[in-house]
């Protein structure tokens, strides 16, 4: 039976325009679901918009349109910018759509039935721009009286009758779920942020509003919503059919990654968790935050003027070159910088130079002195060896780091044997055996064509593009580029096509 693999982008929230960060967790998502299918997984990937809440009321109030409206067409802008980018998601689920409307409510009955809501009145500190809660103690005092959200949010006392969550009740149990599930909050410094703030004690959650109507209403309770972090969260289980036991989607369920912005980890690891205890479901396997990009060591915001549109730098870059990038800049977890020079430099020293100039000279060579014929493997000297073994290696060490979403380690593993393999080339000089030794310049030239077999199949996930274009010209037949056909030889003496470099350097536009 083939194993299923369920990943999640968290779903973007509708009162503004995607930008690089919304991008760089669908890629990174999108990466993991490729390397998943790619591996012989059942996978189904899910990325989509949240989209109630009284930060969307009120933008669209500004926007002088109605909600739907206004949603509907913030979603199909967020759509648009994952099929740019090349998002190869299964499922595409919004918030306003009556699937998940039905999950919600069963969602709220079932924790209600557990006695884990019960009605108050809410009297606090709320950030519209968060949707979320604070307590005093996480405020900062500005000199003018005001106070800011950890976020740079402001804040509103807010007073008004509320459904609460039994959140203090599951402290103890969140802890003893950590600490038995080592691995469910990626990285470890978010994982111990996680763990100290709910070690320093929960309060009960406010889970329904009543001061907007922008949000599904509460079962049985005129005049309430629900709050949007729990309405959003819920979206991972409708869209496998909850609370339908026999849907096909439900064997998808628990899943296996959620991947979030560091923002919102407490969100997915403390009160997600929460939630699905409180309603007997089974709990992810995984929660995995990315970090900030910063402009130029700055920050993003619109005040600034530095937010950067993804599928602008697309068109500038190129698609595959931009994903590279972004997967290969920076830890998934930690912020890194973006700038226009750094992404110059990985395309023209990695794409270009590294990879995309051993892929030219390999094949022009193959295609001029072979008749563009795969040559024979031939007998091997303990140099062929060798770097046939490290290509051999790189499924298995890629897999590991792909699992724990330390993608730019696994692209540094395939550029050791990259930069071995120009080593190799350079060591081998099969233009010069061309003139002295036919027959052996013939195995060097298969041992590169190998090597370059499993680099552009193990890179499918991050620039698909690029790598098949790569694997057309290798001779790999479409049907023969998952991870289980790199056991299978390609035959020997089967025609390649012209060579074509596939990652030009990039070169500045005169001014």
């Amino acid at each position: 039976m083939t194993q299923s693999c369920y990943v999640t982008t968290p779903i973007y929230y509708v009162n503004g325009a995607p930008h690089i960060g919304h991008a760089y967790t669908s890629i990174a998502a999108d990466a993991m679901a490729r390397f998943k299918r790619l591996d012989g997984y059942d996978v189904l990937f899910l990325t989509g918009t949240d989209e109630h809440g009284q930060k969307v009321e009120q933008a669209a109030a500004a926007a002088g349109v109605d909600p739907q409206t206004f949603t509907d067409r913030i979603s199909s802008d967020f759509k648009a910018m994952s099929d740019a980018m090349g998002v190869s998601y299964d499922d595409w689920i919004r918030t306003t759509e009556a699937r998940h409307k039905r999950s919600c409510a069963e969602l709220w009955r079932r924790i209600a039935a557990n006695g884990d809501f019960y009605l108050g009145h809410y009297e606090g500190w709320y950030a519209v721009r968060d949707e979320a809660f604070y307590d005093e103690a996480e405020l900062t005092l500005r000199p003018d009286g005001s106070r800011v959200a950890p976020s740079g949010a402001a804040v509103e006392w807010v007073k008004e009758p509320s459904y609460f969550f039994r959140l203090s009740a599951w402290q103890q149990r969140l802890l003893d779920f950590y600490e038995a599930n080592p691995e469910f909050i990626a990285p470890r410094s978010r994982r111990n942020e996680v763990v100290s703030f709910v070690r320093g004690g929960l309060l009960d959650l406010s889970v329904s509003r009543t001061t907007f109507n922008w949000g599904i209403p509460v079962p049985d309770a005129p005049g309430h919503v629900m709050y949007v972090w729990l309405d959003a969260l819920q979206n991972y289980v409708s869209a496998c059919g909850f609370p339908d036991p026999g849907a096909p989607r439900w064997r998808y369920w628990p899943a296996d990654v959620h991947f979030v912005g560091k923002d919102i980890i407490r969100f997915h690891a403390v009160y997600w968790p929460a939630f699905l205890m409180a309603a007997g479901l089974a709990l992810p396997k995984r929660v995995s935050s990315n970090g900030w990009w910063l402009m130029d060591g700055e920050k993003m915001s619109k005040s600034l003027g530095n937010v950067v549109e993804p599928r602008k730098l697309a068109d500038i870059f190129g698609l595959d070159q931009l994903r590279y990038f972004l997967l290969r800049e920076k830890p998934f977890g930690a912020d890194g910088s973006l700038s226009h020079a750094a992404i110059i430099t990985r395309i023209n020293v990695d794409l270009a130079n590294d990879l995309g100039n051993l892929a030219q000279r390999s094949l022009s060579l193959v295609a001029r002195n072979c008749g563009g014929v795969l040559p024979a493997r031939g007998a091997l000297t303990e140099d062929d060896a060798a770097l046939l073994a490290s290509a051999d290696a790189l499924l298995g060490v890629v897999r590991g780091h792909f699992d724990q979403q330390t993608f730019h380690d696994g692209l540094e593993e395939v550029w050791k044997v990259v930069r071995a393999a120009n080593g190799y080339i350079d060591r081998q000089a099969p233009w010069a055996l061309n003139r002295t030794d036919k027959a052996r310049m013939g195995v060097v030239l298969r041992v590169l064509v190998d090597t370059l077999r499993v680099v552009a199949t193990l890179l499918q996930p991050v620039m698909p593009g690029s790598m098949g274009r790569m694997l057309d010209q290798l001779g790999v037949a479409e049907d023969a580029r998952g991870f289980a056909s790199l056991g299978v030889a390609l035959t020997e003496g089967q025609s390649l096509p012209a060579p074509q470099g596939v990652f030009p350097r990039y070169v500045e536009p005169a001014a």
